[in-house]
C-alpha cells in the first residue's frame, strides 16, 4: 500500500501544476527569475499567475535589470507614474520600432509636442551592460527648434573605457560589433508618460577607419515622417570607438540624429513632431526582439529606397536641364529667325 501511494504522488503533483505552489514561493523563487517577456507570457496563463505577475515591484526590478540607466530616483519615480506603472513602461520600451506601411484613420486627438525629453542609454557587450547614461533635453527653447536636432550623451572630451579588446582586421571588427554589442536608447516623454526605444538593438552598419582604427557603429530605426508613411525618416544612433593605450576599445561618442531620405539632418522642430508621433505609436509599428534579427535587412531596403529616389531625382534634373537647353535653343532660333524676317522686310 505504501508503495502504491509513493507511485501515485508524482502524478498528483504534476496534475495540480504550478498553481499548487504557495504564492510566496511563486513570487520569490520563480517569477523573480523570469525576464520581462517570459513574465508577460506567464501572466496570460491563469488568473492567479496574472495577479502575481503584475506586481509593480517585480516589474521595477525587471526594468532596472534590463536597463540599468533607469535605476535612478528621477526615472524610478517617473516610471511608477506611467498608466500601468513599470509594466507599461517595459511594454513600450522593449520592442523595436519600424515604419508602418498603413496609415490608420484612427489616432489620438492632436496634442502639443513634449517640452522636454529624457534619453536613457544602455550599451551591452555579450548581454552585460558596459555603459549606462541618462540625458535630459530641453525642447522648448528657440535654439533647439531652429538648430539641427542632435543629442549627445557624452561630453565633448569624455571617454568611456571598456574591456573589449580591439580586433585586428576589419572583418573581425565587423563580426564583433554585429554579434556582441547591442544598444538601447529609450526616449521618454516625462509629461505625456510615454516611452519608445529608438535603437535597432543590433548595429545595422559597422565601419572601421583604415588608418586610425576608429570604429563607428550605427543603430537605426526607420519611421514615418511628418507627411505620413510615404516619406520616411531614419532615426540613427552613432557610437564611435577608438583604441586605448592598452589596446581596448574606448567609447568617444554616442549621438542621436534624424535625417530624411535625401540624407539631410532634420531641425529640432521637425524632429520633435516626428518623435512625438513615434512615442504615441503613430506611423510606426513595434516588433519583438526575436523578429529584430531582420533589422539589417530592413535597413538595407531603406538604403535601396534612398538610392532609387536619388536616381529618380538625377533623371528628373537631367530631363529639366535638357528641356531648358532645348527651350534656350528654340528661343535663340526663333530670335534669329525674327531678326532675319525684320531685316528682309526693311
Amino acid at each position: 500500500m505504501a508503495s502504491s501511494t509513493a507511485e501515485q504522488l508524482p502524478t498528483t503533483v504534476v496534475d495540480s501544476g504550478i498553481s499548487s505552489l504557495h504564492p510566496d514561493i511563486l513570487e520569490t523563487h520563480i517569477l523573480t527569475r523570469l525576464d520581462g517577456t517570459s513574465l508577460a507570457a506567464a501572466s496570460c496563463t491563469d488568473r492567479r499567475l496574472r495577479s502575481l505577475s503584475t506586481q509593480p515591484d517585480l516589474w521595477t526590478t525587471i526594468c532596472t535589470s534590463t536597463w540599468p540607466s533607469t535605476n535612478t530616483p528621477r526615472l524610478l519615480h517617473l516610471i511608477s507614474s506611467f498608466p500601468d506603472g513599470p509594466r507599461s513602461f517595459f511594454s513600450s520600451s522593449y520592442p523595436i520600432l519600424h515604419r508602418s506601411t498603413n496609415s490608420s484613420p484612427y489616432s489620438d486627438p492632436p496634442s502639443p509636442p513634449p517640452v522636454g525629453l529624457i534619453s536613457a542609454l544602455d550599451i551591452y557587450y555579450n548581454g552585460k551592460p558596459i555603459i549606462s547614461k541618462v540625458q535630459e533635453t530641453d525642447t522648448a527653447t528657440e535654439w533647439f527648434r531652429r538648430s539641427p536636432f542632435r543629442i549627445d550623451v557624452l561630453d565633448p572630451k569624455e571617454v568611456v573605457a571598456t574591456s573589449i579588446q580591439h580586433p585586428g582586421d576589419g572583418d573581425t571588427c565587423r563580426k564583433l560589433a554585429e554579434e556582441n554589442i547591442s544598444l538601447s536608447w529609450i526616449m521618454i516623454d516625462p509629461i505625456g508618460r510615454r516611452a519608445a526605444n529608438l535603437s535597432s538593438h543590433k548595429a545595422v552598419s559597422v565601419e572601421r577607419h583604415w588608418l586610425s582604427g576608429e570604429v563607428q557603429l550605427r543603430f537605426a530605426s526607420i519611421m514615418g515622417g511628418d507627411k505620413g508613411t510615404t516619406e520616411l525618416v531614419q532615426c540613427g544612433v552613432v557610437m564611435t570607438c577608438d583604441i586605448s593605450k592598452t589596446g581596448d576599445l574606448q567609447v568617444t561618442e554616442v549621438s542621436l540624429q534624424l535625417e530624411d531620405m535625401d540624407g539631410v539632418h532634420l531641425m529640432g522642430k521637425e524632429s520633435l513632431v516626428i518623435l512625438h508621433k513615434a512615442l504615441k505609436g503613430e506611423n510606426v509599428t513595434k516588433v519583438g526582439r526575436e523578429v529584430g534579427v531582420g533589422v539589417r535587412k530592413r535597413y538595407g531596403e531603406y538604403q535601396e529606397m534612398k538610392r532609387e529616389r536619388k536616381e529618380r531625382q538625377i533623371k528628373l534634373e537631367s530631363t529639366l536641364d535638357m528641356a531648358c537647353l532645348l527651350a534656350m535653343g528654340a528661343f535663340a532660333f526663333l530670335s534669329g529667325l525674327w531678326g532675319l524676317c525684320v531685316s528682309l522686310l526693311k
